[in-house]
């Protein structure tokens, strides 16, 4: 059994996986300073819970865009389950896929494990969104190869920025106005939400129609994350919806990779 761990800078999600099955999944939020014996606490607990035993657990990856939980998750690893976790990007592993960037170092894990789940499920150049801490839009060509991408705030740290700077504004949940409520706000909250939601939605489709104007192609566009379904169902520059596309990934590199952790 492997355990596939994928760290964000908000969560972190422990995955169990039987070959290309997702068997159970659970998160927690990242802390940096969490100890492998925390991790292993409460990850044991889980497992108790559904009739998992530590020993089956045979082989770990890890893929963080958090420097500094690393070493206590590779710490999990040794300690709870007796393997040596393999991390993506780590000096030697093999991504499978060329990365066109002038510095391939400078990009965050989890965004290659990402193409590298995308391409393997869909045809012709991609753009894959991450609904994350980060909106993070990523370009796959045709062959598989990583172009590069777009960065912008997430949802609700554009939120939480709004409503820590402004004394008179509530903070809001992430969703369109009423129905029956147009763009145009008739109050406070709705206001907010006709500007966060469907800015967000305008920047989905301005940001795809940019991209797809520089490839000279039109490209699948596959989202991920919390939100995805949430904007998938109110824009239709979203093809499809795959909440599991990192683990996936993870699936895919960690077999590619095998052996290499020793």
């Amino acid at each position: 059994m492997l355990l596939a761990v994928d760290v964000g800078n908000t969560n972190i999600l422990f995955a169990l996986c039987e070959g290309e099955r997702i068997l159970h999944r659970w998160r927690i939020a990242t802390h940096a300073e969490r100890t492998a014996d925390e991790y292993g606490v409460w990850l044991h607990q889980l497992m108790a819970m559904h009739g998992v035993e530590r020993a089956q657990v045979s082989r770990a990856i890890i893929a963080s865009v958090v420097p500094q939980t690393l070493f206590n998750l590779r710490g999990l690893a040794r300690r709870y389950f007796a393997v040596e976790p393999l991390v993506a990007g780590a000096p030697g592993f093999a991504w499978g896929l060329p990365i066109r960037l002038p510095n391939p170092g400078e990009v965050g894990a989890d965004r290659l494990v990402n193409a590298v789940a995308a391409h393997a499920e869909h045809a012709g150049p991609l753009v894959i969104i991450d609904f994350g801490t980060a909106t993070t839009f990523d370009v796959v060509a045709a062959d598989g190869g990583y172009e590069g991408g777009v960065i912008a705030p997430g949802i609700n740290l554009s939120m939480d920025a709004l409503y820590r700077a402004a004394a008179r504004l509530p903070r809001i949940a992430v969703e369109p106005p009423p129905e029956g409520k147009g763009a145009i706000g008739k109050g406070t909250v709705h206001a907010m939400q006709s500007g966060v939601f469907w800015g967000y939605v305008g920047l989905v489709e301005g940001l795809v129609a940019r991209i797809a104007g520089e490839l000279a192609a039109t490209p699948a566009v596959i989202a991920t994350g919390g939100l995805a379904p949430l904007f998938a169902r109110h824009t239709a520059v979203i093809d499809a919806v795959d909440p599991d596309l990192t683990i996936k990934g993870l699936i895919r590199l960690e077999a590619a990779n095998r052996g290499q952790a020793a």
